[in-house]
Order: C-alpha cells, then sequence, then structure tokens
C-alpha cells in the first residue's frame, strides 16, 4: 500500500504545507485506481505535483465537510470534466448529499456537467473499492466526521481525520493484530487547551499500549512551529514506535 501525503495544513495558509488529503494506492493490484481521502483546498495541484493524473480519481472519500477538507472538490469535478472525465463517486458522513447539492446552486453550471454518485457513510460501514477496504470509524468533531481505516495486500493502517481522542480509534487498532500506520491529527502542542482536535499529550495517552508500526502526525496549526520535536517525542515515549512530523507530498510504503 501506498500513501502519499498531498496537504498536511489547516485553513490557515502555511509555507509549505496545503490543506487537508492523502492518496492511497493498493499497488500490486492490476487495474485499481488511486482512491482521495479528503481534498482541502490545494490538494488539486498537489495531485498534479505529487505524480498522480487527477483523472484517474474516481473515488474521494471525505472525513467531514470542513473547507479545509473539501474546499476542492468541485475543482477536482471540473478539472475531470475539461478532461472529459465526468464520473465520480463521493463517500462521506450524512449530509455530504445536501452539501453537494447546495455547493451545485451556487455553481448551476456545473450540475449537468458531472455525474456524481453520493453515499453517506456511517460508523462501522465497510466499503471495498479499488482494491481497498475502507472500514468507517466514529471521531468527535464539530460537525458529523469519520476516520477511516484502510486494509489492502495484508497492511492495515488509519487515516483520522479531524478529532478529539477517541476510543473508536484504539477498538479499530485492534489489540491482537495492531496496525502498520496511522496517520493522526495533532493540531497544536500541548501549551494550548482544544476541543475538537489532538494535541501530542492527548493522543499519546489515547494510544499508550496501542500495537502501531509507525505514527505521522499531520493536520498542524502554525502553532506547532517550533514544537516538532517536543511533539513527537511525546507521541513517541508513548507508544513505542517510530513517531514523524508529516510533510506534503510524503510517501509512505507500507
Amino acid at each position: 500500500m501506498k500513501i502519499t501525503l498531498l496537504g498536511t495544513g489547516v485553513a490557515i495558509p502555511q509555507k509549505d504545507r496545503m490543506q487537508s488529503g492523502l492518496m492511497i494506492d493498493a499497488e500490486g493490484n492490476n487495474g485499481c485506481s488511486p482512491v482521495l481521502f479528503d481534498c482541502g483546498c490545494g490538494v488539486l495541484q498537489r495531485i498534479f505535483e505529487g505524480g498522480y493524473r487527477h483523472t484517474d480519481i474516481t473515488n474521494v472519500f471525505l472525513s467531514h465537510l470542513h473547507l479545509d477538507h473539501c474546499g476542492d472538490v468541485l475543482a477536482l469535478v471540473k478539472a475531470n470534466w475539461l478532461c472529459d472525465v465526468t464520473k465520480l463517486n463521493l463517500w462521506g458522513p450524512v449530509g455530504t448529499g445536501e452539501w453537494l447539492d447546495d455547493l451545485l446552486v451556487a455553481y448551476s453550471y456545473m450540475q449537468d456537467k458531472a455525474e456524481i454518485e453520493v453515499t453517506e457513510l456511517s460508523p462501522g460501514q465497510v466499503v471495498k473499492v479499488e482494491g481497498l477496504e475502507v472500514e468507517c470509524v466514529r471521531t468527535v468533531h464539530a460537525l458529523p466526521s469519520l476516520g477511516f481505516k484502510v486494509t489492502a495486500n495484508g497492511k492495515k493502517m488509519i487515516y483520522s481525520g479531524d478529532t478529539e481522542p477517541v476510543d473508536d480509534i484504539i477498538d479499530a487498532i485492534d489489540v491482537s493484530d495492531g496496525i502498520d500506520l496511522l496517520i493522526h491529527e495533532c493540531s497544536f502542542p500541548d501549551t494550548f487547551d482544544v476541543t475538537n482536535h489532538t494535541t501530542p499529550g492527548t493522543l499519546a495517552e489515547m494510544l499508550r499500549g496501542s500495537s502501531i508500526g509507525q505514527i505521522v502526525l499531520t493536520h498542524l496549526y502554525p502553532q506547532t512551529s517550533g514544537f516538532e520535536a517536543r511533539m513527537v517525542k511525546v507521541v513517541a515515549e508513548a507508544c513505542q514506535c517510530p513517531v514523524e512530523i508529516g510533510h506534503d507530498l510524503q510517501v509512505i510504503k507500507i
């Protein structure tokens, strides 16, 4: 499984960090296309910079509907339409269909240009697409939200989306088998008291004793600048596995 971090930032502009998005490629499954998870502003450009063709993307999973996770969805739809690709499967939490309908009202010229099939997902639901098994995980954020546990070729990873620490992610890690990779938001350093998001200390407390091959921290606010080494240390000491700060266009293979 090949994972490319397309955007590791947030709604506030930062040097070298676009908004949230990552690509997952099952690899080893002939004929399978890459699948996009979240599509914040700037992700369409990162798709190009990452060596992918946007016209190959026909499945997009949204963790939630904040702009920094879905702002480039319609831009992707238009880019594909301009290249004669009109079909898209859009997977997301409750409310995704209404959100898309409202968006197309604002951009009415796109209404007849694309064939977008929306599937609203619930925690525990499992989808099989492009060689991936995608299990939806309950998360806690300001809007209905989901994390995703993705399995392919015997490898397992979890992408948290935006969330407070939740036991559901621990349950998804599976005490008996663990996971190979956790990509988890770590929005602020521990000097901030936050809700709807995670800090290194709260993440470490949640994950302590879990079986995880490696952890990549993402969704980083500008306030994390200068605290990166400390953030990594706090999580690594609790989890006893390699931990790093994610960066745009980083490629991870498991």
